[in-house]
């Protein structure tokens, strides 16, 4: 049965009506319209789904509304924007870390949960930290030259 549930979402408190186990990542793409949250393998096994829960990165597939009432949620949509990007946006633009872009939410998300609780992240914290996130064109060096690159600003 459909229940109400309050959030803040991307520094906005948000209600939703949704079923208790509907996916967070349902909600954010079709009820909120935030579509930068993308639906990989819908397993929590691949990373694209990648969202920050209080600031801590989480799988938005396997997540339910039951489990994100209450909480902060933050998408790539709240993270930076194109016209004041974060950091780390900036970072990978410049670093070239984007191919075809799949997977490049999840990497960003759970790079800002790294940095988050550790600003200066080595290369084996970083790959560490990425290690559950797959990226299929290959641009695992240049992901990780962006992270440390935006570490430094």
């Amino acid at each position: 049965m459909p229940a109400e549930f309050a959030f803040t979402l991307n520094g906005q408190a948000t209600t939703v009506r949704a079923e208790p186990a509907q996916s967070l990542l349902e909600i954010l793409r079709d009820t909120c319209g935030l579509k930068a949250t993308r639906l990989g393998c819908g397993l929590g096994q691949c990373g694209a789904c990648t969202v920050l829960v209080d600031g801590e990165a989480r799988h938005a597939c396997d997540t339910s509304m039951e489990a994100a009432a209450g909480h902060d949620i933050t998408t790539l949509e709240g993270l930076g924007s194109r016209a004041d990007p974060h950091p780390l946006q900036a970072a990978f633009v410049e670093e070239q870390a984007l191919q075809c872009g799949y997977c490049t939410t999840g990497m960003l998300m759970c790079s800002a949960a790294l940095l988050r609780r550790n600003p200066d992240p080595s290369e084996q914290e970083i790959r560490q930290a990425l290690d559950g996130n797959l990226c299929r064109c290959g641009v695992h060096n240049r992901i990780v030259r962006a992270v440390r690159k935006a570490a430094r600003t």
